[in-house]
Protein backbone atom coordinates (compact mmCIF):
# COMPACT_ATOMS: atom_id res chain seq x y z
CA UNK A 1 0.00 0.00 0.00
CA UNK A 2 1.40 3.71 -1.00
CA UNK A 3 2.89 5.84 1.79
CA UNK A 4 2.08 9.59 2.14
CA UNK A 5 2.44 12.33 4.43
CA UNK A 6 -0.75 12.30 6.62
CA UNK A 7 -2.08 12.77 9.79
CA UNK A 8 -1.79 9.65 12.21
CA UNK A 9 -2.71 8.54 15.77
CA UNK A 10 0.12 7.91 17.77
CA UNK A 11 0.00 5.73 21.17
CA UNK A 12 2.24 6.62 23.70
CA UNK A 13 2.42 2.86 25.27
CA UNK A 14 4.04 4.21 28.79
CA UNK A 15 0.92 6.18 29.64
CA UNK A 16 -1.66 4.02 28.68
CA UNK A 17 -3.66 2.18 30.54
CA UNK A 18 -5.25 -0.39 28.57
CA UNK A 19 -9.02 1.19 29.33
CA UNK A 20 -10.31 0.55 25.83
CA UNK A 21 -12.12 3.72 25.58
CA UNK A 22 -9.88 4.60 22.61
CA UNK A 23 -11.13 1.35 20.42
CA UNK A 24 -14.57 2.08 21.18
CA UNK A 25 -14.48 5.58 19.95
CA UNK A 26 -12.66 4.48 16.39
CA UNK A 27 -15.34 4.05 14.52
CA UNK A 28 -12.78 2.64 11.96
CA UNK A 29 -11.54 -0.08 14.04
CA UNK A 30 -7.97 1.13 13.72
CA UNK A 31 -7.14 0.91 17.50
CA UNK A 32 -7.09 -2.61 19.54
CA UNK A 33 -6.12 -3.86 23.03
CA UNK A 34 -2.88 -6.26 22.73
CA UNK A 35 -1.38 -7.34 26.32
CA UNK A 36 -3.33 -4.52 27.98
CA UNK A 37 -1.91 -1.32 25.60
CA UNK A 38 -3.65 -0.16 22.96
CA UNK A 39 -2.31 -0.53 19.53
CA UNK A 40 -2.61 0.83 15.86
CA UNK A 41 -4.04 -2.39 13.92
CA UNK A 42 -2.91 -0.56 10.49
CA UNK A 43 -2.13 2.79 9.39
CA UNK A 44 -4.06 2.27 6.47
CA UNK A 45 -7.18 2.30 9.00
CA UNK A 46 -6.70 5.49 10.68
CA UNK A 47 -8.77 8.09 9.14
CA UNK A 48 -6.48 10.51 11.67
CA UNK A 49 -9.59 12.95 12.32
CA UNK A 50 -8.71 11.82 16.24
CA UNK A 51 -12.02 11.01 17.48
CA UNK A 52 -9.89 8.88 20.03
CA UNK A 53 -8.75 11.74 22.18
CA UNK A 54 -11.44 12.84 23.64
CA UNK A 55 -12.22 9.93 25.48
CA UNK A 56 -8.48 8.98 26.74
CA UNK A 57 -8.37 9.48 30.62
CA UNK A 58 -4.53 9.25 30.46
CA UNK A 59 -3.37 11.49 27.34
CA UNK A 60 -1.74 8.72 26.28
CA UNK A 61 -2.72 9.63 22.19
CA UNK A 62 -2.17 12.85 20.06
CA UNK A 63 -2.09 13.29 16.58
CA UNK A 64 1.13 13.73 14.68
CA UNK A 65 1.88 14.06 10.86
CA UNK A 66 4.23 11.52 9.37
CA UNK A 67 4.59 9.12 6.25
CA UNK A 68 2.01 6.93 6.78
CA UNK A 69 -0.06 4.26 4.41
CA UNK A 70 -2.77 5.98 3.06
CA UNK A 71 -5.95 5.91 4.69
CA UNK A 72 -8.49 2.96 3.16
CA UNK A 73 -11.79 2.76 4.31
CA UNK A 74 -12.94 -0.16 2.65
CA UNK A 75 -10.76 -2.39 4.64
CA UNK A 76 -12.16 -4.65 7.76
CA UNK A 77 -9.47 -5.39 10.25
CA UNK A 78 -8.95 -8.33 12.29
CA UNK A 79 -10.87 -8.22 15.60
CA UNK A 80 -8.88 -10.99 17.01
CA UNK A 81 -6.76 -10.20 19.83
CA UNK A 82 -5.06 -13.14 21.34
CA UNK A 83 -3.54 -16.07 20.20
CA UNK A 84 -4.18 -19.46 20.22
CA UNK A 85 -7.99 -19.66 19.38
CA UNK A 86 -8.48 -23.46 19.15
CA UNK A 87 -10.52 -24.74 22.20
CA UNK A 88 -8.25 -27.73 22.54
CA UNK A 89 -5.48 -25.39 22.54
CA UNK A 90 -6.10 -22.76 25.01
CA UNK A 91 -5.35 -23.66 28.57
CA UNK A 92 -8.12 -22.99 31.43
CA UNK A 93 -5.45 -20.73 32.79
CA UNK A 94 -5.26 -18.35 29.70
CA UNK A 95 -4.35 -14.72 31.62
CA UNK A 96 -6.46 -12.98 28.61
CA UNK A 97 -9.80 -15.40 29.54
CA UNK A 98 -10.12 -13.78 32.84
CA UNK A 99 -12.98 -10.78 32.91
CA UNK A 100 -12.88 -11.80 29.07
CA UNK A 101 -16.64 -11.55 26.81
CA UNK A 102 -15.84 -15.10 25.33
CA UNK A 103 -17.20 -15.92 22.09
CA UNK A 104 -17.37 -20.04 22.39
CA UNK A 105 -17.74 -20.09 17.92
CA UNK A 106 -18.41 -23.11 15.77
CA UNK A 107 -15.14 -23.48 13.23
CA UNK A 108 -17.91 -23.43 10.37
CA UNK A 109 -18.78 -19.59 11.49
CA UNK A 110 -15.80 -18.01 10.91
CA UNK A 111 -15.81 -19.09 7.18
CA UNK A 112 -19.86 -18.80 6.89
CA UNK A 113 -20.50 -15.27 8.31
CA UNK A 114 -18.96 -12.24 7.13
CA UNK A 115 -19.17 -10.04 9.33
CA UNK A 116 -17.55 -12.12 12.31
CA UNK A 117 -15.02 -9.40 12.89
CA UNK A 118 -17.43 -6.61 12.60
CA UNK A 119 -20.58 -7.90 15.06
CA UNK A 120 -19.22 -10.76 17.01
CA UNK A 121 -15.75 -10.59 17.66
CA UNK A 122 -15.04 -7.14 18.66
CA UNK A 123 -14.64 -6.47 22.40
CA UNK A 124 -14.37 -10.40 23.03
CA UNK A 125 -11.98 -13.55 23.56
CA UNK A 126 -12.56 -16.16 20.80
CA UNK A 127 -12.54 -19.72 21.50
CA UNK A 128 -13.03 -22.02 18.13
CA UNK A 129 -13.86 -25.78 17.91
CA UNK A 130 -16.36 -28.16 16.14
CA UNK A 131 -18.51 -30.85 18.46
CA UNK A 132 -18.35 -32.99 15.61
CA UNK A 133 -14.97 -33.60 15.14
CA UNK A 134 -13.39 -32.97 18.59
CA UNK A 135 -14.46 -35.05 22.10
CA UNK A 136 -17.12 -33.49 23.34
CA UNK A 137 -16.17 -34.81 26.82
CA UNK A 138 -12.84 -33.12 26.71
CA UNK A 139 -14.69 -29.71 25.92
CA UNK A 140 -17.30 -29.64 28.93
CA UNK A 141 -14.30 -30.77 30.96
CA UNK A 142 -12.76 -27.46 29.95
CA UNK A 143 -15.17 -25.31 30.06
CA UNK A 144 -16.37 -26.45 33.31
CA UNK A 145 -12.74 -25.65 34.94
CA UNK A 146 -13.01 -21.98 33.22
CA UNK A 147 -16.26 -21.76 34.31
CA UNK A 148 -15.06 -22.41 37.91
CA UNK A 149 -11.93 -20.51 37.99
CA UNK A 150 -11.99 -17.69 35.97
CA UNK A 151 -14.56 -14.81 36.40
CA UNK A 152 -16.29 -14.03 32.91
CA UNK A 153 -18.12 -11.06 31.77
CA UNK A 154 -20.26 -12.60 29.63
CA UNK A 155 -20.22 -15.88 27.42
CA UNK A 156 -21.71 -15.86 23.79
CA UNK A 157 -22.09 -18.73 21.15
CA UNK A 158 -21.96 -18.87 17.39
CA UNK A 159 -23.11 -21.61 15.95
CA UNK A 160 -24.24 -22.85 12.03
CA UNK A 161 -28.05 -24.21 12.12
CA UNK A 162 -26.99 -27.32 10.99
CA UNK A 163 -27.42 -30.32 14.00
CA UNK A 164 -23.74 -31.04 14.64
CA UNK A 165 -23.42 -27.36 15.56
CA UNK A 166 -26.13 -27.86 18.18
CA UNK A 167 -23.52 -30.10 19.94
CA UNK A 168 -21.21 -26.82 21.30
CA UNK A 169 -24.85 -25.62 22.93
CA UNK A 170 -25.01 -28.64 24.82
CA UNK A 171 -21.53 -28.71 26.01
CA UNK A 172 -21.49 -25.07 27.22
CA UNK A 173 -24.41 -26.15 29.54
CA UNK A 174 -23.04 -29.11 30.41
CA UNK A 175 -20.52 -27.30 31.62
CA UNK A 176 -22.42 -24.63 32.90
CA UNK A 177 -24.66 -27.61 35.28
CA UNK A 178 -21.11 -28.93 36.31
CA UNK A 179 -19.51 -25.48 37.27
CA UNK A 180 -22.80 -24.36 39.03
CA UNK A 181 -22.48 -20.93 36.70
CA UNK A 182 -25.41 -18.81 37.26
CA UNK A 183 -24.99 -16.77 33.98
CA UNK A 184 -27.40 -16.89 30.70
CA UNK A 185 -25.49 -17.45 27.33
CA UNK A 186 -26.64 -15.45 24.21
CA UNK A 187 -26.85 -17.78 20.73
CA UNK A 188 -25.88 -16.76 17.17
CA UNK A 189 -27.24 -18.85 14.82
CA UNK A 190 -25.50 -18.62 11.18
CA UNK A 191 -27.36 -19.80 8.44
CA UNK A 192 -25.92 -21.79 5.41
CA UNK A 193 -25.49 -18.67 3.54
CA UNK A 194 -23.95 -16.68 5.92
CA UNK A 195 -27.17 -14.75 7.32
CA UNK A 196 -27.76 -14.65 11.33
CA UNK A 197 -30.81 -16.47 11.00
CA UNK A 198 -31.56 -15.86 15.27
CA UNK A 199 -30.49 -14.31 18.18
CA UNK A 200 -31.36 -15.65 21.67
CA UNK A 201 -30.51 -15.88 25.58
CA UNK A 202 -30.93 -18.97 27.07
Amino acid sequence: MPKVWRKIVEIDEEHCNGCGQCVLACEEGAITIVNGKAKLVGEFLCDGLGACLGVCPTGALKIIEREAEAFDRKVTPSALTHWPVKIRLIPASAPFLREANLLVCADCVAVAYQKLHTDLLPQKKIMLGCPKFDPIEQYIEKFAEIFSRIPLQSVEIAIMEVPCCKGLVYVLNEARKLSRLEKPFKVYTIGVKGDLLKEEEI
